[in-house]
C-alpha cells in the first residue's frame, strides 16, 4: 500500500483548474500597481518616490511570503495557504478601490504582496505535485495563466476606465479574487507531506544539495530578466527609437503574448526534449535576442529582439521549477520556497541596477544587464546538466 502522502485526490482536474485561477490572479497582482499608478497620481496626489515605495513594500511582503510558504504547505497542506492568500488578494483590491490616502495604499500593497506571494508559490508547488509524470508541461501551462492575468487588468483599465471609473474596476478584480477562494475552500487537497512536523535533517539535506542552489540562481537571473525587460521595454523603445507610447505599449503586449505562446509550445516540446535541453536552448535564444535588442541599429531590429526574447524567456522559469520539483518531490514546498526567495531577490535587484545605469549613462547600457543575466543562465544550466548526469534524484 502506498504511503498516505503519495496519494492523489480524486478531483485532480478540479484542483488543477483552481491552480490556474490562482495563477491568473497572481498575474493581476503583478500588473495592478503599474496599471493604476496614473490614477493614483491624480486621486491621492502621490509623487514618483512614493509610487516607487509601493513596489518596494509589495515586493518585500512577497519576499517574506516566499520564504515561509514552503514549510507551511509541507507541514499543514496547501488548502490553508491558498484559501488565505486568495482572500488577502481580494481584500487588497478592495482597499485599493476605496483608499482615501497613501497610508491605506501602502497597507493594500503589503497585503497584495503577501497574498500574491502565497498564490505564486502555492499554485506552482501544487501543480508540480499534481503532475509527477509531466511537471515541465504542467508548469509551462500554468505560466500561461499568469500572462492572461498580467494582460487582463491593463486591458480592462485601458478600455473601461473612462466609462466606469477605477473603483469599479478594482471591485471587479476583488470579485474575481473570490473565485479561486471559493474553489480552494471547496476542494479536497492531498494530505500534508510532513504532518508530524518538518524534519530538520531533511532541511539540512536539501539545503546542501547543489542542484537546489543552481536552480535557485538560474531563476535569480531569469527573474531579473523578466522584471527588467517587462518594466523597461516600452520606455526603451520610446526613448531610444522614438516609438509612440501607444506603439511601445503594443510591442510590450506582443512581448507578453510571445511569452504565453512560448509556454504553450513548451508544454508540448518538453515531453520530447526533457527539461535540461529545453532550458538551455531557451537561454541561448534569450541571449541572442537580448544582444539584438540592446545592439539594434533601428526600431525594426529592436522590436524583433523584444518579441524573440519573450519566446526565449517563456520556458526557463517553469521548466527549471519542474527540475527542482522532481529532485525534491517529498519536500517540494520547502524547496520551492527557497528558490522563490532567491529568484525574487534577482527580480528586485536587476531592474534597479538597469535604472541606476540608465540614469548615469543611458538605457541601452542599462539593458546590458539582461545580456549578462542570459549568459549566466547558460553557464549555470551547463553546470546543472553535468551535475544531473552524475547524480540521481534524491527525493521521491
Amino acid at each position: 500500500m502506498p504511503p498516505a502522502n503519495s496519494s492523489r485526490p480524486a478531483s485532480v482536474g478540479r484542483l488543477q483548474g483552481s491552480a490556474f485561477a490562482g495563477m491568473f490572479m497572481f498575474g493581476i497582482v503583478m500588473a495592478i500597481l503599474g496599471a493604476i499608478l496614473p490614477s493614483l497620481f491624480e486621486r491621492i496626489r502621490i509623487d514618483k518616490a512614493e509610487a516607487g515605495g509601493l513596489f518596494l513594500y509589495m515586493n518585500f511582503a512577497m519576499l517574506l511570503m516566499s520564504l515561509f510558504f514552503g514549510p507551511i504547505v509541507d507541514r499543514f497542506g496547501f488548502k490553508l495557504l491558498l484559501v488565505a492568500s486568495s482572500l488577502l488578494v481580494a481584500a487588497a483590491f478592495g482597499l485599493l478601490a476605496f483608499a482615501p490616502g497613501y497610508s491605506i495604499v501602502i497597507l493594500a500593497a503589503v497585503v497584495l504582496g503577501l497574498g500574491g506571494g502565497g498564490l505564486n508559490g502555492g499554485t506552482n508547488a501544487l501543480t508540480s505535485d499534481l503532475n509527477p509524470e509531466g511537471r515541465g508541461a504542467a508548469l509551462n501551462l500554468l505560466g500561461i495563466f499568469f500572462g492572461f492575468g498580467a494582460l487582463f487588468i491593463p486591458f480592462l483599465i485601458g478600455t473601461l476606465l473612462g466609462w466606469t471609473g477605477l473603483a469599479r474596476i478594482l471591485v471587479l478584480a476583488a470579485a474575481l479574487g473570490m473565485v479561486p477562494f471559493v474553489l480552494f475552500a471547496t476542494s479536497a487537497f492531498p494530505k500534508p507531506k510532513q504532518p508530524q512536523g518538518f524534519p530538520i535533517r531533511e532541511a539540512k539535506r536539501i539545503a546542501g544539495d547543489p542542484l537546489l542552489w543552481i536552480c535557485a540562481f538560474i531563476l535569480f537571473f531569469q527573474s531579473g530578466n523578466e522584471f527588467t525587460l517587462g518594466g523597461w521595454i516600452s520606455t526603451y523603445l520610446h526613448e531610444v527609437f522614438g516609438l509612440t507610447p501607444m506603439a511601445a505599449s503594443l510591442v510590450l503586449a506582443g512581448y507578453w503574448a510571445a511569452v504565453m505562446a512560448g509556454r504553450l509550445a513548451a508544454s508540448r516540446i518538453v515531453r520530447r526534449t526533457g527539461h535540461n535541453p529545453l532550458v538551455l536552448g531557451s537561454a541561448v535564444l534569450s541571449l541572442a535576442s537580448a544582444v539584438l535588442l540592446v545592439a539594434a541599429p533601428g526600431r525594426g531590429a529592436a522590436v524583433a529582439g523584444a518579441l524573440l526574447i519573450g519566446l526565449g524567456f517563456a520556458a526557463i522559469y517553469p521548466t527549471t521549477l519542474a527540475t527542482a520539483g522532481e529532485r525534491f518531490a517529498a519536500v517540494s514546498g520547502t524547496a520551492f520556497s527557497i528558490i522563490f526567495t532567491v529568484a525574487l531577490c534577482g527580480g528586485m535587484l536587476s531592474p534597479w541596477l538597469a535604472g541606476t545605469i540608465a540614469q548615469a549613462s543611458n538605457l541601452r547600457r542599462g539593458l546590458l544587464i539582461s545580456v549578462l543575466n542570459c549568459a549566466m543562465i547558460i553557464i549555470l544550466q551547463i553546470v546543472l546538466i553535468r551535475i544531473s548526469k552524475k547524480t540521481r534524484p534524491s527525493a521521491a
